[in-house]
C-alpha cells in the first residue's frame, strides 16, 4: 500500500478467526509479539528520542532499526513503504504498522510511568496531531541537525536492535 492512502488502524495481512487475529505473514525479522521502533538513522531528534526510549523502557518492550539500515529497509519494503521514506517514525507491533502521531502515542503508552501519561495526545483527532508530526518532521534537520551516520549501539544494548545475524524470538 502506498503510505499517503495507508490506514495505520488496520492490520495488514490479517484476517478475523472467530474472536482473535490470526496473522497470515509477519514482517522479515519481526516476531508475533515484538515492538520495533524504525527511525531516522541520521536524524539528531530521532536519535535523542531512541536514547531515551532505551534508557526508560526497562522493561525491554521495544526493538529498534534505523529506516536506513537494512533491517530498517526489509521492514519497509515488507509494508510497501518507499525506501526513501524516512521522515516517519513507525512502529510495527507484529503485522501491523502505525505511522507519524499515532505511532509516537502507541509508543509512549508502552513507556513506564510517568511516560505513558503522554496517551493523552489521543483525545486530539489524527487530522491535528499529524499535522503538527509533520512539521517537526519536515523541519527536524534544520531545527536539530543531522549525523553523518547512524548511530551504533553499544554492548549495553545488546538485543535491542534488530540484526539479520540474530534469529527471531
Amino acid at each position: 500500500m502506498a503510505p499517503e492512502t495507508f490506514d495505520p488502524e488496520t492490520p495488514i495481512r490479517e484476517i478475523a478467526h472467530g474472536q482473535h487475529q490470526v496473522s497470515l505473514a509477519l514482517p522479515p525479522l519481526v516476531g508475533p509479539n515484538d515492538r520495533v521502533i524504525l527511525f531516522d538513522g541520521v536524524c539528531n531528534l530521532c536519535n535523542g528520542s531512541v536514547r531515551f526510549i532505551l534508557r526508560v523502557d526497562r522493561r525491554r518492550v521495544f526493538r529498534l532499526a534505523a529506516i536506513q539500515s537494512p533491517e530498517g529497509q526489509a521492514i519497509m519494503n515488507w509494508f510497501g513503504f518507499s525506501a526513501g521514506m524516512s521522515g516517519t517514525m513507525l512502529l510495527v507491533e507484529g503485522g501491523r504498522v502505525s505511522t507519524r502521531s499515532t505511532a509516537i502515542l502507541r509508543i509512549a503508552s508502552r513507556l513506564p510511568f510517568p511516560w505513558w501519561l503522554a496517551g493523552v495526545g489521543w483525545i486530539v483527532p489524527r487530522v491535528g496531531r499529524d499535522w503538527v508530526y509533520d512539521i517537526v518532521a519536515r523541519h527536524r534537520y534544520r531545527w536539530f541537525g543531522r549525523r553523518e551516520s547512524c548511530m551504533l549501539p553499544g554492548p549495553e544494548h545488546e538485543g535491542r536492535f534488530l540484526d539479520t545475524a540474530r534469529p527471531i524470538d
